[in-house]
């Protein structure tokens, strides 16, 4: 692969991008000195793929049962291929659904050696599947990957990987009888080395797997059994109650891995989240700095709308440091933002402080707030505690905002085939 194709990973790191431009240069054979002949690193192929059905498969839950609720119940297959740094990438598989196989020693279970992502596919109201920019998620993973010495790929032979799963199980798992539903999808690649030791990676697994999800996104926020950390508890108010972070208590910070979705991202906010929810809340509202510059809510990028200087303004937080996962969601909302609302909203990319916002609440220019990602898809926000107080943020359509709500329904109508864009790509089935 040539050099320019690292260009549409501009927002990451430059240690980043020096890995992927290190790992992902085609390799062939060649002769040394004294005449031994060095192996060819193999890169990932999806044409190579070994299909293994799966001679037991399991029944599909009924949509928001107590099962879909337990987040555990995945699909009739799954994809695996294994790689090392002596010979690259093997073929792929798609094989029945089951357990791995590591050993106690292995590097993921000791130095945070995985990433991950999270995407869903659909079964359109037109009764075809689609994935929504799939081409997004498989170019964020090569940049979690290589952050952390994982082995990089190339992100068009992942998404053949994950459409072929959504075309081998599409079928049953969301059959045409169940228009408007969808699955997750998790890509994750673990580092799988039987030797203690820190150290760069010489084995790896990447595998796909797809999961029945309960649909978080209700009005009233309590559907479902579960007490999901992103389902909202039950409360007269609608939209998500935010619990603004402590001084003492960081998520991600300039010079890090935020902007990875690497495990090491989420494990240790999970203490926050705890107390958050002990104390009736639905997520952290992450803060940075002396100032308190607003980041993100829980695992979810987070947008304010206000009145500032006679402008309406959509604004969130800015990619430039490296604290902010560029969400697929948070960038077709900027996006469509900007094409449709242009005229109406002024979309705005910069740090802000939480005492803008308290300005902004107290002086009724405050219109709205809602988180947003792959999970919560598009959350109001209904309140945010910040310093001992309550921060009230209205809902100008009695359970969302005015313009959550249209950026929604733009998003949701390219998702399910109302609207025919080329971020909807559609899946075949087998």
């Amino acid at each position: 692969m040539a050099p320019t194709a690292i260009a549409p990973f501009q927002n990451s790191s430059e240690l980043t991008q020096c890995g992927i431009k290190h790992t992902i240069t085609k390799t062939a054979p060649s002769i040394t000195p004294n005449g031994d002949i060095t192996p060819v690193i193999n890169e990932l192929d999806a044409s190579k793929l070994v299909f293994t059905r799966n001679l037991s498969p399991r029944a599909v839950p009924e949509p928001d049962s107590p099962e879909v609720w337990t987040q555990s119940v995945c699909t009739d297959h799954m994809v695996t291929c294994q790689w090392t740094s002596t010979s690259g990438w093997a073929a792929p598989h798609i094989q029945p659904y089951g357990p791995l196989q590591l050993m106690p020693t292995a590097s993921v279970l000791h130095y945070a050696t995985e990433c991950f992502e999270g995407l869903r596919f659909y079964r359109g109201h037109d009764l075809r599947l689609r994935l929504f920019r799939p081409d997004r998620n498989t170019r964020r993973m090569l940049n979690s990957a290589t952050r952390i010495s994982l082995p990089a790929f190339e992100p068009d032979e992942l998404q053949k990987l994950i459409e072929t799963l959504v075309a081998v199980d599409g079928e049953k798992w969301l059959p045409k009888s169940r228009p408007g539903t969808f699955l997750y999808l998790r890509p994750t690649m673990i580092a799988t080395a039987a030797a203690l030791g820190v150290q760069k990676p010489k084995e790896a697994l990447l595998y796909i797997i797809a999961c029945c999800f309960p649909n978080f996104d209700t009005p009233s926020g309590t559907a479902g059994p579960s007490s999901n950390s992103i389902q909202q508890s039950s409360k007269a108010r609608p939209g998500l109650k935010l619990l603004a972070s402590k001084e003492d208590t960081v998520r991600a910070w300039p010079g890090g891995f935020g902007y990875a979705k690497v495990g090491a991202n989420y494990g240790p906010s999970l203490v926050a989240q705890g107390e958050a929810k002990a104390r009736g809340f639905d997520q952290v509202l992450w803060l940075l700095g002396k100032d308190c510059d607003v980041t993100e809510a829980g695992a979810s990028n987070f947008f304010v709308v206000w009145r500032i200087g006679g402008k309406l303004q959509l604004v969130t937080a800015p990619l430039d440091d490296k604290i902010i996962l560029d969400g697929v969601t948070r960038r077709s909302i900027l996006q469509l933002a900007r094409e449709r609302l242009g005229g109406d909203l002024e979309v705005v990319e910069r740090k802000y402080p939480m005492s803008e916002v308290e300005d902004a609440a107290e002086d009724g220019r405050l219109l709205e707030a809602f988180a947003a990602g792959t999970a919560f898809f598009i959350a109001p926000v209904s309140s945010i505690h910040f310093r001992g107080k309550d921060l009230e943020i209205p809902m100008s359509e009695g359970v969302t905002g005015k313009y959550a709500a249209i950026l929604k329904t733009y998003l949701t109508n390219i998702m399910y085939g109302r609207e025919d864009h080329e971020w909807g790509v559609v899946v075949n089935e087998r």
